[in-house]
């Protein structure tokens, strides 16, 4: 079976400048990603490739459904994720960063499947508000307050607070 992702690049090795865009839709099962976070989706990869003296510089985007536990009150989400990817693919490899070049053609397909699983977030959050449970009594506070006290006290200023309660107020 072919791999969707193997893009001949001939052309572009022999005119430095030259350009060339891959716009498509690969199936989940070729990315093998061993991730059970990611959606058995079709994945999109939209990319632009520039020839250069140096390599092949590819520029663009690929998008990929994921699902996960908010990390403060453990809600079920399923999130999309969109990857900006900008890489340098080369025949002599100079850069220790860059991608090989291998018989006139570049495969995308390790490229695109690292750059996704780097961007699933380790600890995402259902929203950037998300309140969680409370310390104390584990009421989801998302669903209302829950009654504790919540006074938020710092033990190194436990003697200025000595201090505060012993002075008097100034008087006007």
């Amino acid at each position: 079976m072919a791999t969707p992702l193997i893009v001949n690049v001939v052309e572009l090795l022999r005119w430095p400048g030259s350009t060339k865009d891959v716009d498509i839709s690969v199936a989940y099962a070729d990315f093998d990603f061993a991730n059970e976070q990611i959606v058995d989706q079709p994945i999109q990869v939209t990319v632009h490739l520039e020839s250069l003296s140096t390599g092949i510089m590819v520029n663009g985007s690929a998008g990929a459904d994921f699902v996960a536990e908010c990390r403060r009150c453990l809600k079920p989400m399923q999130e999309h994720v969109d990857v900006a990817i900008s890489e340098l693919y080369q025949q002599v490899l100079e850069d220790p960063d860059a991608y090989a070049i291998e018989n006139d053609q570049i495969n995308l397909l390790p490229m695109v499947r690292e750059n996704i699983l780097l961007s699933v977030p380790l600890s995402p959050l259902c929203s950037p508000d998300c309140p969680g449970f409370c310390p104390h009594c584990g009421a989801d506070l998302s669903e209302g307050e829950c009654g504790c006290r919540r006074e938020v006290s710092d033990p190194r200023w436990a003697a200025l607070e000595a201090l505060k309660d012993k002075l008097e107020s100034p008087s006007e």
